[in-house]
This record gives structure tokens, C-alpha cells and sequence, in this order.
């Protein structure tokens, strides 16, 4: 099947239906486009994300299966538990959204090339100036030593990257992620692809019509649920 080619120059251009994605390489739906606030929303509620490294031109992704959580199925262990209770971080929301971005670009630079260049660094952060990316950060001593950012539209979250430096503190920052946006009422929060650490809380994988028919849910074009800073 051939890829659709995407024009930079028409950010409002529809994506090719899911259903055209390509086997193998899992997922890939088409190639070009920009990287402007208008054509990463329009991904994001069409169930595809960007993800490319290097030399590539943009690619656009929508895998089967897809990774994701309700966050009502969290899966706090007994050990993750014990080290939120103690109060070991310090979590914040939207209070390092750039450092966080720049970190977790910076502990993949030593795998074959980082997705995360800089032209996704500048991106995001005019999606998260727009109040559509939010960052949650982990804190010990004062130093930044874990955190996420991602994505979100109507009632859904989509995750977009994690780090840590220090042992449990993406996973406390995450913990208190899905949370918090339960708590606000999103339903849920994409994952995108099998990952070992999501799995462990809770995430579960869904077919890719499945998690198509939850965006046309709960991923619509009413205005934006405002994402506040938790205390």
C-alpha cells in the first residue's frame, strides 16, 4: 500500500484512514507534513502521533495494537506505594515543561539517534504554551530527577515521553499524572506502544479501531478540559 504523502504546506489536510496504516513497519499511516499546533492536533484526535529520527522525514504512526490506560486501573504496587507515602519527590505540574522535554530527548541521545530534535522540542513547547502539553515533574533536593509530558484534548491524555534519573521517580510522577486527570475527568490516556514499565501500572493494549472508537468518544472538539497545577 502505498504511503500518503503530506503536504507541508496544509496542516489542515485530513490523514489517510486507519485502516490504510501499514502492517509492517506496524502502524506507519504516512510520511511529511509539519510539525504546526493545527497538524499535531489534528493527529492526535485522528489516533496518530509523530515519531521519526535522524535524517527521516516526518512519519506518522497509528499502531495495532495500541497501548493505553484507564485510569481508573492504575496499578500502584505495594513498594510504589510506600515510596509516594514517604513523600521522597516533590511532584509538580507545568512548572519545567521545556527541562523535561530536554531531558527526555537527552537519555535517549545514546541510542541510534533521539526522536525527540529539536524541531520537536520547539513543537511542543508551543503546544504546551498554547495549554494543550502539560509536564509532570519529579522533584529531590531541588534537582529535576524525573518526569512526563504529553498531550491533552477533551478527555484524554497522550502521553508522550518519561525519564528518570533517580529510581521510582517517573513512576511517582506518573502515579500522580493519572491521578490528578482522573480526578478531572479523563477517561483515557494513550500509551502508544507496549512498553514493560507501563504495563507493570496497569496500561493494557486495545485494537486500533477500538482505541479509534474511545477518540470519537471522549476525544471530540468541545473546548479543552483546563489541566490545573496540582498542590
Amino acid at each position: 500500500m502505498k504511503l500518503v504523502l503530506l503536504d507541508a504546506n496544509n496542516p489542515l489536510q485530513p490523514f489517510p484512514a486507519l485502516r490504510n496504516a501499514l502492517r509492517e513497519p506496524n502502524g506507519l499511516l504516512a510520511v511529511g507534513g509539519c510539525l504546526s499546533s493545527e497538524r499535531l492536533i489534528n493527529a492526535y484526535r485522528h489516533g496518530a502521533f509523530p515519531w521519526f529520527s535522524g535524517e527521516e522525514p516526518i512519519l506518522w504512526w497509528s499502531p495495532n495494537p495500541r497501548l493505553v490506560l484507564f485510569p481508573e486501573k492504575l496499578n500502584v504496587s505495594k513498594r510504589l506505594a510506600k515510596t509516594i507515602r514517604q513523600k521522597k519527590f516533590n511532584v509538580t505540574m507545568n512548572q519545567a515543561f521545556d527541562s523535561v522535554i530536554e531531558k527526555c530527548g537527552e537519555l535517549r541521545a545514546d541510542a541510534e539517534g533521539t526522536w525527540i530534535s529539536d524541531d520537536i522540542k520547539r513543537a511542543y513547547s508551543q503546544l504546551h504554551r498554547e495549554g494543550i502539553a502539560h509536564s509532570f515533574e519529579a522533584w529531590f533536593d531541588g534537582e529535576l530527577v524525573g518526569g512526563l509530558y504529553g498531550v491533552a484534548l477533551g478527555n484524554v491524555f497522550f502521553g508522550e515521553s518519561m525519564f528518570h534519573t533517580v529510581s521510582d521517580a517517573s513512576k511517582v510522577a506518573f502515579a500522580h499524572c493519572v491521578q490528578h486527570l482522573q480526578s478531572l475527568g479523563f477517561q483515557l490516556i494513550d500509551c502508544q506502544v507496549h512498553s514493560e514499565h507501563l504495563v507493570s501500572l496497569g496500561a493494557e493494549e486495545i485494537s486500533r479501531s477500538e482505541f479509534s472508537t474511545l477518540l470519537a468518544t471522549h476525544c471530540t472538539d468541545k473546548a479543552l478540559i483546563t489541566v490545573t497545577i496540582t498542590e
